[in-house]
Formats: structure tokens, sequence, C-alpha cells
């Protein structure tokens, strides 16, 4: 990764950190509960698996910035986002990791905007661009952004 790219990066963990303040609180509390907690530096999040699913109105995950809480064994397993997953074609199963991973990286451009830009564009939906720009980059590796060339 180039200097440019990795002082960007940095930049967006400034930008978004009182969201990552906010999940890091979120994770402490999970883990009174039997959360655990992971770096995962190559996707720039921490994440809190086994987060007590009795504690969320939904089982999955939820990113705040640059952490994840999610209630499954590891961010590592498919996710049925709007659908179970047994109803999804094999191969064609989006990760945990890599959907999170989109919204750790939309967290980063919008920073602190981010909430309210999702909220204002349906929330947990999927007619929200944020999230099938997430499905999109966790099939292809591409599209995270939901705006541009990657976004049709």
């Amino acid at each position: 990764m180039s200097i440019p790219r990795v002082a960007g990066m940095w930049l967006g963990v400034i930008w978004t950190a009182p969201n990552t303040l906010l999940g890091l609180v979120l994770g402490c509390v999970g883990m009174l509960g039997g959360a655990r907690v992971s770096l995962r530096a190559r996707d720039w999040m921490v994440a809190f698996d086994n987060w007590p699913a009795s504690w969320s109105p939904r089982t999955g995950a939820l990113t705040l910035g640059n952490c994840v809480l999610h209630t499954g064994l590891t961010l590592d397993s498919p996710c049925g986002v709007y659908a179970p997953v047994e109803n999804c074609s094999p191969g064609l199963v989006p990760e945990f990791a890599d959907h999170e991973r989109a919204h750790v990286l939309q967290y980063m451009v919008l920073g602190p905007l981010f909430l309210p830009v999702y909220f204002a564009l349906g929330g947990i939906s999927a007619r929200n661009p944020l999230e099938r720009a997430a499905d999109r980059y966790a099939l292809t590796g591409h599209g995270w952004w939901p705006w541009g060339a990657h976004s049709r």
C-alpha cells in the first residue's frame, strides 16, 4: 500500500473516531456477556464476535466506525443480509467480514456524517445504496462506495 493511501486511511480512522469510540464502548459492554475482541488490521477494524444476540434486536453485525459488533462466532462466515443464508445460491453468499469492511470504508469517508446519511437513505433496508454497495463489495471485492462507476 502506498504512503499516500496509508495516510488517507489513517485520516479516515481519525475522521470516524467518534463512531469507533461508541462501537468500542458497546463492544466492551458486550464482553461482559461473552463477546470476544479481535483486531483485524487487514480490514481496518476491531471486531467483537459472539456479541450477545439476546441484547440485539437483530442477529448479524453492526458497524460503528472501525468497530464491528457481530452476534456470530466469526466474521468469516456467510451472511444472508436480506434473506436467510439457506435461500442464497452457493458461492454467491457474502461474508460478514467483506460486507462490514465496506461499511468501515464508507464510515472512513463519511465520518460523523455516516449515521445521519445512512438513516436518511433508508436505514437497514435492501433499498439503501450503502447496503447495496456493501453487498456488491462482499460479492465482488469492488464498489464499496455507492455512487460512481461501480454503483450500477
